[in-house]
């Protein structure tokens, strides 16, 4: 359903692109797109999100969240993603896959984001797709899990969507906008692997 095609970029880093929309590592040229994009989008992000920092939109928090990203993708234990539109490379989220786990369990979690003004045009859905195609094809994983809030039926919809099915419920899971919140837990099984 989802094409898949890995690019380099003038800068050289690896990409995702799919029919509308492509996904790139985050760089520090990134900075003022992300910043305006959930600076705009604040009011519809906190409610399913962790405490915002008082920095959190910072130059410097920016900075210290790309090494950190740099060292995780280096040690494969995640690969965040920025999603853009093809046709305009605008910023429109963002999704990772992390907390890889080799070894016997060959899984990992995925997260994800998009700004208030561009839900419920599919991008997620693709974004979602690639992802996961990507996972399964060139990481050889066997199951991602992606976790949310049970009144987030939106975020529930599109898992549900892309194939992954309801497991069960993960008690007060995450610290989500200050307070612990149960998550309904989601998961796709890659049939591929043996």
């Amino acid at each position: 359903m989802f094409a898949i095609g890995f690019l380099e970029n003038v800068r050289g880093t690896h990409v995702l692109e799919g029919e509308r929309i492509f996904l790139r590592h985050p760089q520090f040229s990134d900075h003022e797109a992300w910043s305006q994009l959930r600076r705009e989008s604040r009011e519809f992000l906190q409610p399913w999100e962790p405490t915002w920092h008082r920095n959190d939109l910072g130059r410097y928090a920016f900075r210290e969240r790309i090494k950190s990203n740099q060292r995780d993708i280096k040690q494969g234990r995640s690969l965040p993603y920025l999603i853009f539109s093809q046709d305009q490379e605008q910023l429109l989220g963002g999704i990772t896959l992390g907390h890889i786990r080799r070894g016997v369990s060959q899984s990992a979690q995925i997260g994800y984001w998009l700004g208030e003004g561009h839900v419920r045009r599919g991008y997620m859905r693709e974004a979602l797709g690639l992802l996961a195609n990507h996972a399964f094809t060139r990481c050889g994983l066997h199951r991602l899990e992606a976790a949310c809030i049970p009144e987030n039926v939106r975020s529930s919809r599109l898992l549900q969507a892309c194939d992954f099915h309801q497991e069960g419920t993960l008690r007060s899971y995450l610290k989500i906008n200050g307070v612990w919140r149960d998550h309904i837990l989601y998961a796709r099984i890659n049939q591929n692997v043996i």
